[in-house]
């Protein structure tokens, strides 16, 4: 069946790509940093698995992409055992029991800021891996966190775009937050390539973490693996990295308001979250399984998207194939404004059913459509956050050309605020006994908050993601997970993991990843392999004609942004449909990462995105 749909769908063979997709038998890696990458398969080839080499490429994407995510932020990991089912381990903390709306509401706010303490999540990253690494890993602690250690300590040399985030926020560091200046200017310069970046406090933070937990698990009993990492974790909550998080989130500090302002974390809420595992949402597509994280994430848009799709699709790469992807896009997030967040029931078995999509899939026309229309799953009224319309502003005027800024490699869009308009890193591992992992870390950004100065990393800023108005699925509500972007994907054949894959990108993940899945789904193959090269390296676009997860919110009606190499005629089909398009760079959407495992063969694959020229996939 799926070969028929394959040859209906006319996927071209992708006449070159920039790299190999890479096949071995070993282990595969793909990552948004070569150093990452490379630590991760170091892992494996000193006999770890692929959830050790998952955490400690985490801790190295701490240290070489910092403004993109750190300890402090937030992680979902979706994995698949060798024999066992998928699980989602949730890495997103809850807000604070302080954190009401109308406590925010008296600070005479609207919106949660984009940056600074009162835009603080517990912390969530740092225990989902510790989690991963008790549960599923192999190595001591020590041995995952070496290679992060070696890079604060010693340096590394930094990507073009870590330079020009602190630039764009020099100002601030300078004035406002001297714990960031000190890290991050060093003698008053931003990081340049080519010169070796320190974080010396980081490194010491890992070290003193290292041996207070090794004292701990010497005094214990049972298996002493689990009982460092145990004892790294309480340290964490409630040791020296909890005092210094409490001291920072208690300091006044300027943040996207133009005030100061101290945040809502305590010492009970640090002690008493930990991250947990729950159960895929999953949805079936011509032979596909394809497992996303819950209502909680972004991840039901992208199976939405596919529930979306007709029996037959336009050919691969026509204007009319994208105007059908980017209508289902819009209807898709309409119903994530209206539905989806941890603070109400999430009405997941309606949104994905046959009755509900073949009446949405009514709705997209042969033109562009401009309206944010939700359905109504079970008959259940939609309701819309009143600053969502009024951002749209009914007639708001809109220049053709114009929308979401695009720049290299899909990286954010940095204020001199700090404001973010939101990215993030990706790393897949397969391993040769068939492990699998797809992580999606973020958050705790460099120009998210100061420096904690003890720590050498800042809290994060996820709440940003949650309204100030009561009584929506996603309100600002105590012990209730902000609604993320964050969605890392896998994928099964006949109940068995096949490919892991995802991308930073805020909004845009799960728009560029249906369509890479879309083409190595349906798409030629490639050494008797899936070519995830080919499909992370085609042509990609967005669209932002719905309400922005970050601060300010913003909604750009009738928006698509293309990359150019996607070609003249399409350009302009788009145009004649109505869509407002803006032509982006040839390589500017999308940084994907994947990798797969053959479960005939055992042979593994792996491919990475060559925007921004950062990632990469190694293995043998």
């Amino acid at each position: 069946m799926a070969d028929h749909i394959a040859r209906a769908f006319r996927v071209p063979q992708t006449p070159f790509t920039t790299r190999p997709t890479l096949q071995g038998t070993f282990g595969m890696v793909s990552s948004t940093h070569w150093l990452a990458s490379q630590c991760a398969m170091a892992v494996l080839e000193d006999g770890g698995n692929a959830f050790d080499a998952a955490v400690a490429a985490g801790f190295v994407l701490h240290v070489v992409e910092p403004h993109l995510n750190g300890p402090a932020g937030e992680v979902p990991i979706l994995l698949a055992p060798a024999g066992g089912g998928v699980q989602v381990l949730c890495g997103q903390g809850p807000a604070p029991a302080g954190a009401t709306v109308a406590h925010y509401r008296a600070l005479g706010l609207d919106l949660v800021p984009g940056t600074g303490p009162l835009a603080a999540a517990v912390p969530g990253a740092f225990d989902a891996w510790m989690v991963l690494l008790r549960d599923h890993g192999t190595k001591p602690l020590a041995d995952v966190l070496k290679y992060a250690i070696g890079y604060a300590a010693d340096g590394h040399p930094p990507v073009e775009r870590v330079g020009e985030t602190v630039e764009s926020v020099r100002a601030l560091f300078e004035t406002e937050w001297p714990s960031s200046a000190e890290v991050y200017l060093p003698g008053g310069r931003v990081p340049r390539p080519g010169e070796p970046l320190r974080n010396p406090a980081l490194a010491n933070t890992w070290r003193r973490l290292l041996a207070e937990s090794a004292a701990t698990r010497a005094s214990a009993s049972g298996d002493a693996r689990v009982r460092q990492i145990e004892a790294a974790r309480r340290i964490w909550r409630e040791g020296f990295v909890a005092e210094a998080l409490l001291a920072q989130s208690a300091r006044p500090t300027t943040d996207t308001s133009g005030e100061r302002h101290t945040g809502t974390l305590t010492a009970v809420d640090l002690a008493s979250w930990s991250a947990s595992y729950e159960a895929p949402l999953t949805y079936d597509w011509h032979g596909w399984t394809v497992c996303k994280a819950g209502g909680w994430s972004q991840g039901p848009a992208f199976l939405q998207q596919l529930a979306l799709l007709p029996a037959q699709l336009p050919p691969y790469g026509s204007a009319e194939y994208v105007h059908l992807l980017v209508e289902g896009c819009k209807l898709a997030m309409a119903d994530r404004e209206a539905w989806y967040g941890d603070a109400a029931e999430v009405p997941l078995a309606d949104l994905l059913s046959d009755g509900y999509n073949a009446a949405r899939r009514a709705l997209v026309g042969p033109a562009a459509s401009y309206e944010l229309r939700p359905g109504s799953p079970g008959g259940r009224i939609p309701r819309i956050p009143a600053h969502a319309l009024r951002a749209r502003g009914g007639d708001v005027a809109y220049a053709p050309g114009a929308g979401e800024p695009t720049v290299a490699g899909g990286e954010p869009v940095v204020a001199p605020d700090g404001a973010t308009r939101g990215d993030t890193c990706h790393l897949d591992v397969v391993d040769r006994w068939g492990n699998m992992v797809a992580a999606t870390p973020s958050g705790g950004w460099l120009q998210s908050n100061p420096v904690v100065p003890e720590l050498g990393f800042p809290l994060g800023t996820r709440l940003q993601m949650t309204w100030l108005e009561e009584g929506l699925p996603n309100s600002l509500t105590p012990g209730r997970r902000p609604r993320t972007t964050l969605s890392p994907s896998l994928a099964l054949r006949d109940g068995v993991p096949v490919l892991a894959f995802g991308t930073p990108g805020g909004d845009q993940q799960d728009q560029w990843q249906l369509h890479f899945f879309l083409a190595v789904a349906l798409g030629a193959r490639v050494r008797g392999g899936l070519d995830l090269q080919g499909a992370i390296d085609a042509p990609n676009w967005h669209n932002d004609s719905f309400p922005g997860s970050f601060h300010p919110r913003v909604t750009l009606p009738g928006s698509v942004t293309v990359e150019s190499r996607i070609g003249a005629a399409v350009i302009d089909g788009l145009r004649r449909r109505g869509h407002l398009v803006t032509v982006g760079d040839a390589w500017s959407q999308g940084r994907l990462c994947a990798v797969a495992r053959d479960p005939d063969t055992g042979v593994l694959s792996a491919a990475a995105n060559p925007r921004g020229m950062q990632g990469y996939a190694v293995g043998r």
